[in-house]
Formats: structure tokens, C-alpha cells, sequence
């Protein structure tokens, strides 16, 4: 269901506006609960979606929903490649690729019938680095800052160079056309916003006024470098090369130095990045897990991206649990599971509670008095199968023997307790989980949710990934989740 556009210019909540509508909303349904579903295969459908980017916190299965979706997609037809930022090499192996790395691999084995091709990639965060260097400077200057010892540093890990090298292959594949549609599966980090903020800062760092400081005397060089700064400039740079180190110092003048002359800003290239996520044709999918932490990550995440305009499909609610036994709450479960254990008291079959004769008839031979003849025949003592005359003599037989029936059924009263207690645990989950999603969808009724089913165990070839995208196609909560 679209968004009533005067809903999303009301700023009485105080909250910011909805994203804007993106062209597969007409394609939302309303569930029999009354929530926005929302509709992956339309998303993946239109040629018009040219990107969708998975977001979230940490944990909560972006690199299987962004495979899965990739997979549907090329399975209906799309021309796909996944970029990953996964460091565990998941999205590989659930995908029969023995490694992936900075180039996109064709990915073997999927239904091609509709014309389709899935390829995927794993962003090299140092190698994206290089290839900047080496496609905007000539080859003698591409070594002197490739063997820069700052360079190095930085394009091995200096903090948000992982976010900005994602944005900057993301440009990259868009720029070539080969795809029609993009699926990025963002870095994963302690904070979703990162993915937004992160290259933004280490623009703002590069092309900042300390920089341009550090880098006066290299660029302007030797005498005429010293004529122009003043004491006062002279004392704060000899200072800094104390707190740095000379070579330090040194190092990052001449790098920033040659990087301004060989290309552009680094702001400029990651706000040139920034507006590609805003542009048409661009979705986020914001994925989270029916947890607090990861809900509240995402309500941050949503509000983030319409105060920036950039375009939000909807959520992906991934591992939600169900159950097929509802009907039973967990009070009664864990009642009857005491009641079993204590022997005292137990559920009849027409839902109510009856006596035992004695407490002590639980753990006798004798079967309890009930009324009517037909009890007598009933009894364990004389309708319970006996061992074959070969198992005779047998440590079972013996056991049995000495044991006695009464064992059995305690035996069978205590593993049902257990199952019960069981039951009641994942119905308390189902409780949690439900209050979880209702503060979000209180908070944010504009979004349109696709809640997908948790599964018995991790997802690690192309047919686990076909089910997630089912699920995710399906989008409705599984039986008893709501």
C-alpha cells in the first residue's frame, strides 16, 4: 500500500517523513493482522530498480538476504551481481564458489530458464584502493603513492575506509553497465549508520583543514614553501612532527599531496557515491531481527534515511519463530508440566482439572480405582505385552521386571513435563517477539514489513537460499507469530 502523501508532509509526530515512495509500493498487500506487506518480487521485477542495498546492525542476516534476493532475482530473469563486505566468506560458500574477491564470479548451478545470471564479488578493501590510484594517475606517480607508507596504512584499515571503499565499487559496477540490478550487502559493523556516515568522515578527514595544513609546505615546496609560512605555522607543524614524527608527517604531505593533483577530493567522490543511493532506481531494504537491539537499530535507520531522501522499501524481519500449538499458552503448559511432575493434580481431556485417588497410587503397582468393569481389563497388569520367552533372562527384561510400570509412566510424565516447559518457552519467544515488532510498526506505521521465518539451521547452498527467498517472497509471519 502506497503512502498517503499528506500522511508522509505531517510533522506533528515529530518524527522525520517516510522515504520516499518507491515505483513497486502499488505492489504492497495488508496482511490479516492489518500490516503493510511488502512485496519483494515486484521490488526485484522492475527494471526500474537498479539497486538494492541490505542494511542493518551486525547479526541479523544481511548477507543471506542480500544472496537470496540476488538469487531470486536471477532465477526471474535479472542480470545480478552481489557485493559483499562479509569478512567470513559465507556468501561464497553457500553460493559453490571456493573464493570470491574484488572481480565478480559467475555463479553456477542457478535456474537460467528465464535468462537470468548471478555473479557475485567480495569488496577487497585495500585492492579498490589501488584501482582508484591506478586509473586516475600516470604510472610513475600510481607507484609513488602505492608504495607510500601512509597510503598503505590507510588502505588497510584506517577507520572507515572499509565503508568508503563499498561505495566506491558500488559507483564502479553502476558506471559499467554490465548488471541490471546491483545487490549490496553493507559492511558489518557495530552501528548500521556507519555505512552512511563512515565515508563521509574519512572524506571530511582527507580533504580537511588539518590536511591542507600538513600539506602547505609540500605543495607549495622547498624555499618558497618556508617564505610563505609564518613562524606561528612553522612552530605548530614542528610541533605536530614531534607528536607524529618527522617521517610520519612526511609521509602523509607527500601522499595528499599527490592524490590532490592526480584526481579529485575524496569529499567530492563520496558525495558524487552519496547521491547515486539517493537517485531513482535505488532501494534499501533495512533488515533487522525481531530482537530490541536490532529493532531499535532499525527504527534509527529508518528515520536516517528519510531525513537524507534516500529511497526505503521496507523491512526484512528475518528469523522470526511460530509455532503450530497456539492454542496452548505457556501458563497452562508450564501448569500442566507441575501439575505432571507433582502428580497431584492433571488435565482431563475435557479441559478441566480432576484428582488422583492418593498421592501415593502414582508410584504403586496397583492401577487407581476409577469407575464402570471395564477399568479391570484396562489395568496395566493385565493388558501390558510381556517379553518374549527369548528375551527372558535378558538386563531388559530383568530391568522391566524390576522396575515395574510405574517407572515407565514416570518416565513418561517427566519427558512430557519437558516438552511442555519446551512449549512454554517458545510461546513466552513468540510473546517477546511479538511486543518487539508492535513498538516498531507503532513507531513506524508507513513500513512495509516482510517477516521471514527462522530456519533449523544456517543457510549453505543455492537451495537454502531458494528457501529464504520464499520466505522472503511470501513476507507474512509464520503460523503463530502473530
Amino acid at each position: 500500500m502506497s503512502q498517503d502523501p499528506a500522511r508522509a508532509n505531517d510533522s506533528s509526530s515529530g518524527r522525520a517523513a517516510a522515504p520516499p515512495a518507491h515505483p513497486s509500493d502499488p505492489a504492497r498487500a495488508i496482511d490479516s493482522t492489518g500490516a503493510d506487506v511488502l512485496g519483494v518480487d515486484p521490488l526485484i521485477d522492475d527494471p526500474g530498480t537498479r539497486i538494492v542495498v541490505c542494511c542493518g546492525s551486525g547479526g541479523v542476516g544481511k548477507t543471506t538476504t542480500a544472496a537470496a534476493l540476488g538469487l531470486r532475482a536471477a532465477e526471474r530473469g535479472r542480470k545480478v551481481v552481489v557485493l559483499t563486505i562479509d569478512p567470513a566468506r559465507r556468501l561464497a560458500q553457500s553460493m559453490g564458489i571456493d573464493a570470491l574477491d574484488n572481480t565478480p564470479r559467475r555463479v553456477k548451478g542457478i535456474d537460467d530458464s528465464a535468462g537470468g545470471e548471478l555473479h557475485a564479488m567480495m569488496l577487497d578493501m585495500k585492492r579498490t584502493f589501488d584501482e582508484i590510484v591506478e586509473a586516475h594517475a600516470d604510472r610513475e606517480r600510481a607507484a609513488a603513492i602505492l608504495g607510500n607508507p601512509f597510503y598503505q596504512s590507510l588502505s588497510a584499515g584506517f577507520a572507515g575506509t572499509q565503508e568508503y571503499m563499498a561505495m566506491e565499487k558500488l559507483g564502479q559496477l553502476r558506471a559499467r553497465d554490465e548488471w541490471d540490478l546491483i545487490v549490496v550487502d553493507t559492511p558489518p559493523s557495530r552501528s548500521a549508520l556507519d555505512f552512511l556516515d563512515a565515508p563521509k568522515r574519512l572524506g571530511s578527514f582527507l580533504d580537511g583543514k588539518l590536511i591542507r595544513l600538513l600539506t602547505a609546505p609540500a605543495k607549495l615546496g622547498g624555499r618558497a614553501g618556508m617564505k610563505f609560512l609564518n613562524v606561528g605555522m612553522s612552530m605548530m607543524t614542528g610541533t605536530l612532527g614531534k607528536l607524529l614524527g618527522g617521517q610520519l608527517l612526511k609521509d602523509v604531505q607527500t601522499f595528499v599531496a599527490a592524490m590532490d593533483t592526480t584526481f579529485g577530493g575524496f569529499r567530492t567522490r563520496a558525495d558524487a557515491t552519496y547521491k547515486l543511493l539517493q537517485a531513482p532506481g535505488t532501494a534499501f531494504l533495512v533488515v533487522a531481527a525481531p530482537e530490541r537491539d536490532a529493532l531499535r537499530e532499525a527504527a534509527y535507520f529508518v528515520e536516517r534515511l528519510a531525513a537524507e531522501d534516500m529511497p526505503l522499501a521496507g523491512l526484512v524481519l528475518n528469523r522470526v519463530h511460530g509455532s503450530g500449538a497456539t492454542r496452548l499458552s505457556a501458563e497452562r503448559a508450564l501448569a500442566a508440566a507441575e501439575n505432571l511432575v507433582e502428580a497431584r493434580i492433571v488435565d482431563q481431556a475435557d479441559g478441566k482439572a480432576g484428582l488422583r485417588n492418593s498421592p501415593d497410587t502414582y508410584g504403586s503397582s496397583e492401577p487407581p480405582a476409577t469407575e464402570g468393569p471395564a477399568t479391570e481389563t484396562a489395568a496395566p497388569e493385565t493388558t501390558a505385552p510381556k517379553a518374549p520367552a527369548s528375551d527372558a533372562g535378558s538386563p531388559a527384561a530383568d530391568r522391566t521386571d524390576a522396575e515395574g510400570p510405574g517407572t515407565t509412566d514416570r518416565t513418561v510424565a517427566h519427558l512430557t513435563a519437558g516438552l511442555l516447559r519446551l512449549h512454554a518457552e517458545r510461546m513466552q519467544l513468540l510473546s517477546r517477539e511479538q511486543r518487539t515488532r508492535d513498538r516498531f510498526t507503532a513507531l513506524h506505521p508507513e513500513v512495509a514489513v516482510a517477516e521471514v521465518a527462522a530456519l533449523p539451521g544456517d543457510v549453505h547452498d543455492l537451495t537454502g537460499l531458494r528457501d529464504i527467498g520464499d520466505r522472503l517472497a511470501t513476507g507474512t509471519p509464520p503460523a503463530g507469530a502473530s
